[in-house]
C-alpha cells in the first residue's frame, strides 16, 4: 500500500491480525445487522444506529433515512456506544464494497478523529485470507467520545455545489451508475438526471473484480483512471451520488491518493433531485 499518498487510512487483513486484540483497537462490522449475526470478524462491533449515519427524517433514500451526517452530540453518542473514544484506533469493514466502511471513515474524519482505517476487501478480504470470524457479539465498554473539530471543508452543501458549477477550479465528480446520471434510472426522486457540468464514473470501476469486492485497484490505475475524467488533484473535487454513501467512499479515495481539495456532497441527489430551484441536465 505505499503507493498510495496516505497509506496509513487504509488496512489490510495481515496488519488486521496482528492487532486485532490491541485494546486500543476498535473493529466495526459497518453492514446492516442481519449481515453482522451471521458472521463477523472476530471481536468486532456493530453500529447501534443506521449504516448511513444519517439525521432522523425522510428523504428520498429511504423512509427514516434523513439527508444530513448525524449531528456532533448524536455521532459523540453513538462512537461512545461502541467502545470508541478519542484516543481509539478505529478500523471500518463491510461485506458491501466498502461504501459503508468508507461511510463511517467519512464520519470519524469529519468529526475530527484521525485514526481510522478502512480495512481493503473488507469481510471477503479478511475471510480469504484465514482471519478468526465469530457469531458472538463481544462484551463492549462503553467510551467517552467528544467532537473535538467540525471540517467543514470535506461536507459540501447544495450551496457550495451550486456555487461550483461551470468554475474551472472545481469539478463535480457523480459516481452514480450511468443510468441514474443519464436520469434514465430516477430511483425515488422527484427528478432525475445530473448536475451541470458533472463528470460520471461509477465508483465500482475503481474497484477490482468480483463486483463489490471493496478491494480498490492499484494507486496508479485509479489517478489514471480519475484523470481521464478530469478529476485532477489541481482542482477541488466535489463528490457525490444519492446519499452521500457511494460518494464518501470516492472521497476517502481521492484522500488515500493525496488529492488535496475535496468534499462529499453528503445530502447529495436525495436534496438535488427533490427540490424546485436546483438546475438539471438530462
Amino acid at each position: 500500500m505505499t503507493d498510495y499518498a496516505h497509506p496509513e487510512i487504509l488496512t489490510d487483513p495481515e496488519w488486521l491480525k496482528a492487532h486485532l486484540r490491541d485494546p486500543n483497537v476498535v473493529v466495526v462490522d459497518c453492514d446492516e445487522l442481519p449481515a453482522y449475526q451471521r458472521l463477523h470478524i472476530e471481536g468486532a462491533v456493530t453500529l447501534r444506529t443506521h449504516h448511513y449515519l444519517k439525521s432522523v427524517g425522510d428523504s428520498a433514500s429511504g423512509p427514516g433515512i434523513g439527508m444530513h451526517v448525524l449531528p456532533p452530540d448524536k455521532f459523540a453518542d453513538e462512537m461512545g456506544k461502541i467502545g470508541i473514544s478519542n484516543d481509539t484506533t478505529v478500523v471500518t469493514y463491510d461485506s458491501f464494497g466498502g461504501l459503508y466502511a468508507a461511510r463511517l471513515w467519512w464520519g470519524l474524519d469529519y468529526y475530527g478523529h484521525p485514526n481510522c482505517k478502512v480495512l481493503n476487501g473488507g469481510f471477503r478480504s479478511w475471510f480469504l485470507a484465514g482471519g478468526a470470524t465469530s457469531f458472538d457479539r463481544p462484551k463492549i465498554t462503553p467510551a467517552k467520545f467528544e467532537v473535538r473539530a467540525v471540517r467543514n471543508e470535506t461536507c459540501a452543501t447544495k450551496d457550495d455545489v451550486q456555487a461550483a458549477i461551470d468554475r474551472g477550479d472545481t469539478v463535480i465528480w457523480d459516481v452514480r451508475a450511468p443510468g441514474e446520471y443519464t436520469g434514465e434510472d430516477q430511483r425515488t426522486n422527484k427528478r432525475g438526471g445530473h448536475i451541470p457540468g458533472a463528470v460520471n464514473m461509477e465508483w465500482l470501476d475503481l474497484t477490482a473484480a468480483p463486483v463489490r469486492s471493496g478491494l480498490l485497484l492499484p494507486a496508479d490505475e485509479m489517478r489514471a483512471k480519475l484523470e481521464a475524467l478530469g478529476v485532477t488533484p489541481d482542482k477541488h473535487v466535489i463528490t457525490h451520488c444519492q446519499a452521500g454513501i457511494r460518494a464518501a467512499q470516492a472521497y476517502f479515495i481521492l484522500r488515500l491518493l493525496g488529492y488535496p481539495s475535496a468534499a462529499n456532497y453528503d445530502a447529495s441527489w436525495s436534496e438535488w433531485g427533490n427540490v424546485d430551484d436546483t438546475p438539471i441536465v438530462k
